[in-house]
This record gives structure tokens, C-alpha cells and sequence, in this order.
């Protein structure tokens, strides 16, 4: 990895242009940069009020950092100049390469710049609002901080507009890759968490560039106990991948990219307003919060909403203990049902110590607690009232040692003064009732697996369908169970072989992804004799059909071009994407991540008895995909989709496979 030390953390800082470069001499300015900022030009005498250099070569030593906000063909140049006279790095702010069809250019600038590390080009730049160095030729919405988190995002404009927030998270960088040429996204990562001073890194992605790489970037900083949140975009493209197999269209963009992030320790969340709120939780507590929370709030309205808004997160709300339920009924009154959610009613709204021995009460057997409290607008209200019991939680996250977040029902109900002065006391107020839940459920991070690592990754190339009788070989040499079954190019040929099989028989026609669309399975047959041949077919398959069938699964495995190989499963059958019950892994996996996995699928009581029915042999599920992961090995081989594989009580059978193997 390259060095980004000068880059990030510059000293000096060179200037190249005209209007942006008064932007970025305005922003330092504007932030206290101690250091020196250097225009160049070759024209102006001076530039936004400070001495302007004529040539790169005039300038006292070699820049630490470079804003270059010139043309691009100029870029090069500069970039070249930059490189050969040891400065530390730069910002290529210019746009017309690789997204503009240019993708020469952009090679040319990359050998350019050689051992010297440049963001971009098309990028907007970095602030270091630590040290007031900002590489930045706009406005923005931040201010100098002493620690704070780090915002990388890979689009310019939305990591501009979250430098607006007003929720008090304190901002310690923000930076943007722009085509990411040179430097990609896990360098850039590792880069920004590598500063003491960071305490948490959000991200916004729209694609991974080295999931290996990323991978590595996210264990070290759980290590160093910095949680990492992402809202990655372009989830849905893998919807419009619904190409020849279930496992294409179901485990498409956004069930790889979760699973990846999922596996990697990383917390993922659906929107900008999450995201800010998930690192305002890193900022103080750090990652993995735990699971078990408990809220409180003064109303039953209050509590009844949170029961119906935390459902969809996957927050669940474990009942008081009963030593808790006598400590409550005795500081709240008979009155008041000791439940969680609790709606502690108003008997003690005023009463500071009161309130705080209910909250602390009832946050000692949690995890963490959410406290439902919206502060009247001060410019028309009188909020003093509110004074003890925001008070009272600070004293009871004090008194457990356990995370306690107000947590405003509205965003507008907490003003950023006192949210930035709750963060410095170390109390993070959540701003919006739903967006507080989506924090708290992504704050509960993943834990990853150590030393977990995508497998290598490569390009996609245009496999060949192989015969269902090549594919059924194929697994049974892996060792997975097959039905017995005979092939042959044609009709006439197969039926004497079929006389072998025992009845029933299913019939079906090679050369086709989906037999069933197109007409080429027959099933319950007792012989071929009176059978016509299918149009189409490009040959034949009869098999004795499966019996003692307790579940339909299925399971695939396919090659991506960004994770590596991805594992699904879920319930099949003809009716896969219409169920849409899966789960995507990202491989390698253990026997236990796959049975763990299982148990997040909407059905999975059907494979653990529900009421009373036999359970279907799950184990032998995950024998198979254990298996299909070795026979993946294989790098001619580009995808594997039983559908269905046939659990029994004891043992499973895959009944269907579609191969997908490059013959070149």
C-alpha cells in the first residue's frame, strides 16, 4: 500500500488553478490551517490573497499535497512534475477520463504519478478537520474536531451533503476516490483509520474494488475497536442478472454485497440518516453494542410505536426479569404494568432521583437502553421541564456502565447544540424514532470471522450449459447423492436403458436451464414406451423419481466477479424466486455459518419440526454445501444450482442440477 501520510496529513499544501484554487485557499483559510498553501500560476502574482508561484519548480521544497485543479490534459503533466520532485501526493480534480471514454488518459496519468499516491482523477478532494488542512474546493458543512469519525464516500455530492448534518457527530475526515485510478477503496480505508484520532469510518459505496483487500481494512479495524458502517447503493442490480439459474437472480447485488459485509464485520444500513446515527454510536461505544435493549418513555403511544417500528429491524424486546419487575413496581407505583417497552407514565416527571432509579433499574438488565424523550423547541417552548429526566439518563448510563441514547421521536426535536454537547459528555441522542432503530440494529455489528477471506475473484467469461446426466456425474463423483438414472442423445436409445430403473420414472430433456418453463420434465412415469420426444432437447435423462420427501431446497453456487464465489440456499422447487427465501454466503464458509444461515430463512420452522411434523435431514444440506464449495475448486466451473435437492428424514438427493462450466 502507498504511503498517504503527506497526503492526508500535509504540512504544506500547492494549489493549482484559478477559481478552484482560491475555493481551497479560502477553505484552509477559512478552517486555521497552521501550515503554508502555495498557489501556483503561471500568470497571477497572487492568488485569493496569498503570493502565487510561477512553476512547480519555484516552490520552496516538494508539497506535501497538491490540489490540481487544471485541465486534464494538464493533470498529467503536473502530476508528472509532482512525482519526479518527491512531493507527497495529490487531488485530480478534473473530469474526461475512464467515465468520460478516456481511458487512455487515465492510464497515461496513473504512470504519471508512479510511487506518488493521487485521489481521483473526476474526485472532489479531502478535509482533515483535524488539522484544519482541507483539500476542497467547495463549500461544506464541518468544523475543526479533535477526534471524530471518517466519511469516504465514492460519490463527491452525497458526501457534501452529509457534511451538513446537524446531528452532532463529530467529523474527522471526508473523502472522496472519484474514479479511484491508483488509489482504490481499501486503501483509502486503511489510510483514514490508521489516524489515532479516528474513532469510526462510514462509507458510501457503489462498488468494491478489492473485496480481499476490504476484507483485511475491516478485521484490523475491529481489532483496534473502530466500527466500520456502510450504505452500499446499486442493490438492485442484481435483479436485472435473472439470466439462466434461480441462484443468479437470487443471489444478485444486494444479497452478495450484504453477505460480504455481513461476513467482513461490517455494519450495513439502508439510508443516510442510519448511517450518521450508526457512527455517532461507534464514536462513543464502538462497535457491537449487543442485542438485548430495553426502551422506556412516558406514554403508551410511545411504547406501542417503537413494539410496531422495531419488528421491522429485527429488534425483538426481552420481558423484565422478575427482580426487576419488583424493583419497578415499587419506585413506579401499582398502576403502571412493568413490561419492555415500559411506559413509566408521569408519576415521576420532575423527580430526578426517582427517574433515575427507574432507569437505572430497568437499563442494569439490559444491553442498552433507548429512552423515547423530545425536547420542546426552545424559541417557543420552555424545555426546563425536560431538564431532569434528560438528565436522569446520562445518570443511569453512568450508574450501569450500559449504553443509554435519547432518542428523539422526530429529528428536529433534538437542536444541534445540545447534541453536540450530550456526544462530548459521552451520551449519544438518537434523532428520529426509526432511524434510531435502524442505528441500533446495524450498531449490533456482525462479529466476522478471524483471518476471513473472500476467495479470489475473476472475470466473467461465456460458460456452456453441460447435460443434466454430465452434471449428475459430476456431483456424484463429489460424493453428493444423485437419483439413479440413464442418458442418451435420443429417445429410441434411452428407452431400453430405462427398462433398468425402477418406477416411477421422471423423463427430461438435456439442453435447457429451466426444463420446467420449457416443457422438458415428465413425472410419474411407468415407462418411456408411449413418450414423445420434446422439442428442443438436444438429448435425454430418466431417473427414478425421489421418494420420502420432507423439504424442496435449493442450492447454489456461482462465481462473482467481486466476491469471489457465492453460496445460497433456501426453499426451491418451481417456485424459488417467487418464495424468494434464501440466504447468500461468501465463501469460504464453515459447516456452522451454514446452519446458522439457515436459521434466518423465513421457513426455516420447516426444517426444525414445526408442529410436530419430521424434521428433514439439514445436516445433509450442509454436507452438500461443504461439498460444492471443494467441487468449486474447479476454476473451469462458473456456477451450480441444485434445484431441488430432496431432504429426507435421513440423507438428501439432488434431483436437479444445472452446471455452468467454461469448455475453452
Amino acid at each position: 500500500m502507498k504511503d498517504l501520510s503527506r497526503l492526508l496529513r500535509p504540512r504544506t499544501i500547492a494549489v493549482l488553478g484559478s477559481v478552484w484554487a482560491e475555493n481551497v485557499i479560502a477553505q484552509c483559510t477559512k478552517m486555521g490551517f497552521s501550515g503554508s498553501v502555495w498557489p501556483v500560476h503561471p500568470k497571477r502574482a497572487e492568488v485569493g490573497g496569498i503570493k502565487a508561484y510561477a512553476s512547480l519548480t519555484d516552490l520552496p521544497e516538494a508539497p506535501d499535497a497538491t490540489f490540481i485543479g487544471v485541465n486534464r490534459h494538464a493533470t498529467v503533466d503536473v502530476v508528472a512534475q509532482l512525482s519526479a520532485m518527491g512531493a507527497g501526493g495529490a487531488i485530480c480534480f478534473a473530469s474526461g477520463w475512464t467515465e468520460a471514454g478516456e481511458a487512455g488518459l487515465q492510464a497515461d496519468l496513473v504512470n504519471a504519478a508512479g510511487d506518488m499516491p493521487i485521489l481521483g482523477p473526476n474526485c472532489y478532494g479531502v478535509i482533515n478537520y483535524l488539522d484544519g488542512a482541507l483539500l476542497w474546493p467547495d463549500q461544506h458543512g464541518g468544523r475543526r474536531v479533535e477526534r471524530g469519525v471518517a466519511l469516504l464516500s465514492q460519490s463527491s455530492n452525497i458526501v457534501i451533503n452529509l457534511t451538513m448534518q446537524a446531528r452532532g457527530l463529530p467529523v474527522a475526515y471526508v473523502a472522496c476516490l472519484g474514479n479511484a485510478a491508483q488509489v482504490g477503496l481499501a486503501e483509502l480505508s486503511a489510510a483514514l483509520l490508521a489516524d489515532d484520532r479516528v474513532t469510526a469510518l462510514g462509507l458510501y459505496v457503489e462498488g468494491f474494488d478489492d473485496a480481499l483487500g476490504f476484507a483485511a481494512v475491516a478485521e484490523a479495524a475491529r481489532q483496534a475497536g473502530k466500527g466500520v458502517v456502510c450504505l452500499k447503493s446499486g442493490k438492485t442490480e442484481g435483479a436485472r442478472l435473472a439470466a439462466a439459474s434461480h441462484t443468479a437472480a437470487l443471489a444478485g447485488g444486494g444479497a452478495a454485497s450484504s453477505a460480504f459485509l455481513a461476513q467482513s464485520g461490517v455494519a450495513e444500513v439502508a439510508t443516510l440518516p442510519e448511517l450518521l446515527e450508526t457512527l455517532k454510536i461507534f464514536h462513543i461505544h464502538g462497535p457491537q453494542i449487543g442485542s438485548r435493549l430495553c426502551s422506556l418513555s412516558c406514554s403508551g403511544g410511545e411504547a406501542g410505536l417503537v413494539g410496531d417500528l422495531a419488528e421491522g429491524f429485527g429488534i425483538g424486546f426481552e420481558p423484565p426479569t422478575e427482580a426487576q419487575r419488583q424493583t419497578l413496581s415499587a419506585l413506579l407505583g401499582p398502576i403502571v404494568t412493568v413490561s419492555n417497552p415500559l411506559d413509566y407514565h408521569t408519576f415521576i416527571w420532575g423527580d430526578g432521583p426517582r427517574t433515575r432509579d427507574v432507569f437505572s433499574a430497568m437499563l442494569q438488565g439490559y444491553d442498552a437502553g433507548l429512552f423515547l424523550i423530545d425536547p420542546p423547541r426552545p424559541d417557543l417552548c420552555d424545555p426546563s421541564s425536560f431538564e431532569p429526566a434528560l438528565q436522569a439518563i446520562e445518570d443511569a448510563a453512568k450508574l450501569t456502565g450500559k449504553p443509554a441514547f435519547p432518542v428523539a421521536s422526530m429529528p428536529e426535536n433534538f437542536e444541534e447544540s445540545r447534541a453536540i454537547a450530550m456526544m462530548a459528555r459521552g451520551t449519544v441522542p438518537l434523532m428520529g424514532l426509526e432511524t434510531a432503530l435502524g442505528a441500533l440494529a446495524a450498531a449490533q455489528t456482525p462479529p466476522g470471522r478471524a483471518g476471513w477471506r473472500p476467495l479470489p475473484s475473476r472475470k466473467p467469461t461465456r460458460p456452456t450449459l453441460l447435460d443434466e446426466g454430465a452434471a449428475k456425474a459430476l456431483l456424484k463423483a463429489a460424493g453428493i447423492p444423485v437419483p439413479r438414472g440413464v442418458s442418451a442423445p435420443d429417445l429410441a436409445m434411452l428407452r431400453p436403458l430405462a427398462k433398468t430403473l425402477t418406477p416411477p420414472l421422471a423423463l427430461k430433456g438435456h439442453g435447457f436451464a429451466h426444463k420446467s418453463e420449457n416443457g422438458a420434465v415428465r413425472l410419474g412415469l411407468t415407462s418411456l414406451d408411449d413418450q414423445a420426444p420434446m422439442p428442443g432437447a438436444t438429448g435425454y435423462l430418466a431417473e427414478e423419481m425421489v421418494s420420502g420427501i420432507l423439504a424442496e431446497m435449493m442450492i447454489g453456487i456461482r462465481q462473482d466477479a467481486v466476491y469471489g464465489r457465492t453460496l445460497t440456499l433456501g426453499f426451491g422447487g418451481t417456485t424459488a424466486e417467487l418464495l424468494a427465501d434464501t440466504v447468500t454466503l461468501i465463501c469460504p464458509v464453515t459447516a456452522p455459518e451454514v446452519e446458522q444461515a439457515l436459521r434466518h430463512l423465513r421457513l426455516w420452522p420447516l426444517l426444525d419440526g414445526y408442529r410436530g411434523r419430521p424434521k428433514p435431514d439439514v445436516a445433509a444440506l450442509v454436507d452438500v454445501a461443504m461439498q460444492l464449495q471443494v467441487v468449486m475448486r474447479d476454476a473451469t466451473l462458473n456456477e451450480i444450482e441444485i434445484n431441488p435437492l430432496m431432504l429426507r428424514e435421513t440423507g438428501a438427493v439432488a434431483a436437479d442440477a444445472v452446471i455452468w462450466k467454461d469448455m475453452e
